[in-house]
């Protein structure tokens, strides 16, 4: 049988119970392995503890997920959050390094929801904390009372940029540039990082999805959650496809 790549996969640290825990969520796992067709593991989020060249001697690329907390705005200079908010600064302190080191050494990567605002703050952007509350922008946030497949179903449209490398992802004679999306976040864009190119945007005009300019590989972020039922949905089961591939690819390179 063929070794499969190995995809690390950015844990979250929370607490269960008295405990602390670091867990990614099984759609994001099974995306991995079903979708790009890769073995999968789950990565701690203990920071300087876990040597980064280690790590990335251990995987063929590596996903960075979604989560309920936000990234610190200090990493953005942004201002500081309103109380109650949810962060998880085990995971900025594992993911932002990790992140650089990943795109420098040309590991695939692909972030979604709040690895995709990691990705901006990696390259200098910065974060709207509360989108909802931006003049002119839409409220992306979903109702956590309604049942997932509700939360998780179609929201708005998302315009793919014409010729652009995700649109191009759907056929290299795709004439696709309008696909709907889910919308689960209250934090978006404010200021594209520097050296990122856009690849969709919502109708609202804020900016769904990038690419890495002159990347060494595949490197791409997305606002929306592809991993929910991503075998139901083309745009999804090719960005997990290509990312498996360019995980082989790397793969390969390394053996």
């Amino acid at each position: 049988m063929p070794i499969k790549p190995v995809v690390g996969i950015c844990a979250d640290r929370t607490r269960l119970d008295s405990h602390f825990v670091h867990g990614a969520g099984e759609k994001y796992i099974r995306a991995v392995t079903e979708g790009a067709d890769a073995f999968a593991i789950v990565l701690p989020a203990l920071g300087a503890e876990q040597d980064i060249a280690q790590t990335l001697a251990l995987v063929d690329g590596l996903l960075f997920t979604g989560s309920y907390s936000n990234l610190e705005p200090h990493h953005y200079q942004g201002t500081p959050s309103e109380a109650g908010t949810l962060h998880d600064p085990a995971r900025d302190a594992t993911t932002l390094p990790l992140m650089r080191a990943a795109l420098e050494a040309g590991v695939p990567v692909l972030g979604i929801c709040r690895g995709f605002q990691e990705m901006n703050v990696v390259f200098g952007g910065t974060l709207h904390q509360k989108i909802h509350e931006i003049q002119g922008l839409s409220d992306h946030r979903e109702n956590k009372h309604d049942d997932l497949a509700v939360q998780y179903g179609p929201a708005h449209l998302l315009h793919l940029v014409a010729g652009g490398r995700l649109q191009r992802m759907l056929g290299e004679t795709a004439s696709e540039t309008v696909v709907e999306v889910n919308s689960l976040h209250s934090q978006g864009i404010d200021r594209l990082g520097q050296g990122l190119q856009v690849e969709a945007v919502a109708p609202d005009g804020l900016v769904e999805a990038f690419s890495v300019k002159n990347a060494k590989t595949y490197a791409f972020a997305v606002q929306w959650h592809p991993e929910w039922k991503h075998a139901e949905n083309p745009l999804a089961t090719e960005l997990f496809r290509s990312f498996g591939a360019a995980c082989r690819e790397r793969q390969l390179q390394r053996n």
